[in-house]
């Protein structure tokens, strides 16, 4: 017991090999996330309510799925940028030089379908805590969250393929 405590502690990350990486902060993305929290649970919208401001100028309707799986299908008038893709820069040049535009998102767990190009992924990591995450994070603070699950079938959802 002592000898499997003493390993476990052996390979045990320490706290300067946690942080050897100086382009790495994962207490800071903790900081971000609890403080994100609060916001997110305020800004998830029904889907009439997402459907009618996306319809909005100067909305932006972001889908950070992959680009295969955009190109297989998404939302009317969505634009794709894959969260893989998150920079500053490509940020800046999808989102426009307003930080306070308002973005709205979702994922492949919005839909029931559960099939491609939309499979469920596990909840606790669901594209749009990731996405609402590194939005805010990268200082877009106007994000707001489809809310609901739908069915991509359904025509006023508007799915495009192809």
């Amino acid at each position: 017991m002592r000898r499997t405590l003493l390993l476990a502690l052996a390979l045990a990350p320490t706290p300067a090999l946690a942080q050897a990486n100086p382009q790495i902060d994962y207490p800071a993305f903790q900081q971000l996330t609890a403080s994100v929290a609060p916001q997110r649970a305020e800004r998830l919208l029904p889907f009439d309510r997402f459907k009618a401001e996306a319809a909005k100028p100067d909305v932006l309707l972001l889908d950070a799925r992959s680009k295969d799986a955009f190109a297989a299908g998404h939302i009317a008038g969505a634009v794709n940028l894959p969260l893989t893709d998150f920079t500053a820069d490509s940020l800046a040049a999808v989102i426009g030089a307003n930080p306070d535009r308002p973005i709205l998102i979702y994922c492949n767990n919005n839909f029931a379908n559960d099939r491609a190009p939309v499979p469920m992924k596990s909840r606790a990591l669901a594209l749009n805590i990731q996405t609402f995450i590194n939005l805010v994070g990268y200082g877009y603070p106007n994000v707001w969250e489809l809310g609901d699950v739908i069915d991509m079938g359904d025509p006023a959802v508007e799915w495009v393929t192809g």
